[in-house]
């Protein structure tokens, strides 16, 4: 053991779920109206708790245990209650206790970030049976794919912290979602701005903080991985929300504080994949591209497509996992500043990898999820009636209010 690598484990553990509560809850809790505020904050605190209780009956074990004959697509249940992950159990340099708690603050948010293709119209019961089975059907499976020892990670996909795994899952589960449940009563027409802004900035601030345990945690250790993955992450955050920012500034006359943190998680979710695998001059790229890409995709969805993918979460999650993941391929080349193809590999072979892996996870996550709520829908409605959605869920779903002004 590592006591070095250990103690930034720790604090890299400490920094994602820090990412989910508070910072995505109090970012998605800002943009929603008043009378939902209370419904999203809660909603990303259940999915704590389920996630957590999955994780420690099987969820550890299904992602990173192994699976045997089947080790290629899932894990097994041998490690199931987390048994052996002891006082004593090592993983790499770092307790196992450490490496498992790290690995399911990853799990928590990924069915969190979820929550903002659905806000203020799905049924709290439906929430919690769509993200107890989606855990367990897409992003167990997929974690295994990549991180526990399955066939993607065999072929030699290049995801360091997330881009498959968390945002292109994430991204095309809260589409399909929002496809499937339909547009909140009055989308497009109904003008429906965040409610309050300074907690959307305030979260924001969070999630920019927590995404360096996100990115450098991933290197599992207190190295120089970890080091150049924490400068890429903030380069392409800072030149994602500018590079946003400078979109509206032009477009519309005036930036706005809801286009630069938008701007700065297209940045940070774009640059995941590739953290531990590109230099700085290609950070700068990514983030640039983020912000061009993932706004012009955030239009697309709403102005064009009317879809009510209520907080962007595919145009910035899943459009920018994909980019991300495909960079990764580019500029990990050494000649591109990158840490360096493996032995005998090109970047043609690499980006093949890289692209074999986007299209296994959005065709997995988008088929899975469809079924998954038509499942759900037949022991539960997944849609609030629509007196309760004009009262806000707040009150209808659970007795409170936000505000008492």
């Amino acid at each position: 053991m590592d006591s070095g690598d250990t103690a930034w484990i720790l604090t890299s553990t400490v920094l994602v779920l820090f990412m989910t509560l508070p910072g995505l809850a109090l970012f998605y809790g800002g943009l929603v109206r008043s009378k939902n505020v209370l419904s999203v904050l809660m909603q990303c605190f259940a999915i704590t708790c389920i996630a957590t209780i999955v994780w420690v009956l099987v969820g550890y074990s299904l992602a990173f245990g192994d699976g045997g004959s089947a080790n290629d697509w899932i894990g097994g249940f041998s490690r199931s209650f987390l048994d052996g992950v002891s006082r004593d159990a090592l993983s790499g340099s770092i307790p196992e206790t450490v490496f498992s708690m790290f690995q399911l603050t990853f799990a928590i948010i990924t069915p969190a970030l979820i929550v903002g293709g659905f806000a203020e119209r799905m049924r709290f019961s439906a929430i919690l049976l769509f993200s107890t089975i989606w855990l367990l059907v897409v992003y167990l499976p997929v974690c295994h794919w990549v991180w526990g020892g399955g066939w993607l990670g065999q072929m030699g996909l290049l995801d360091f912290a997330g881009g498959t795994v968390v945002h292109i899952t994430a991204g095309v589960a809260a589409i399909v979602t929002a496809m499937v449940i339909g547009n909140r009563k009055g989308f497009p027409k109904t003008a429906m701005m965040p409610h309050n802004m300074t907690m959307t900035v305030t979260g924001a601030g969070m999630l920019w903080v927590g995404w360096f345990g996100f990115n450098a945690g991933s290197a599992l250790s207190a190295g120089g991985d970890a080091g150049m993955a924490m400068l890429v992450t903030h380069i392409s955050a800072a030149t994602g929300a500018f590079t946003w920012m400078m979109i509206e500034w032009i477009r519309f006359g005036k930036p706005s504080a809801l286009g630069v943190v938008t701007g700065m998680v297209a940045g940070l979710g774009t640059i995941t994949p590739a953290s531990g695998y590109v230099g700085p001059m290609a950070a700068l790229f990514i983030g640039f591209a983020a912000g061009n890409i993932c706004y012009f995709a955030t239009m697309t969805i709403k102005n064009t497509l009317k879809i009510d993918d209520s907080l962007d979460v595919f145009p910035v999650h899943g459009v920018g996992g994909v980019l991300g993941t495909l960079c990764a391929g580019l500029f990990v080349a050494s000649n591109l500043g990158g840490a360096g193809l493996a032995e005998g590999v090109s970047i043609m072979d690499q980006l093949g990898v890289q692209l074999v892996g986007v299209l296994a996870t959005v065709a997995w996550t988008a088929v899975a999820t469809w079924a998954i709520l038509k499942l759900v829908s037949m022991f539960v409605s997944l849609r609030v009636d629509d007196d309760e959605e004009t009262e806000g869920l707040d009150l209808s779903s659970h007795e409170e209010k936000g505000y008492n002004l």
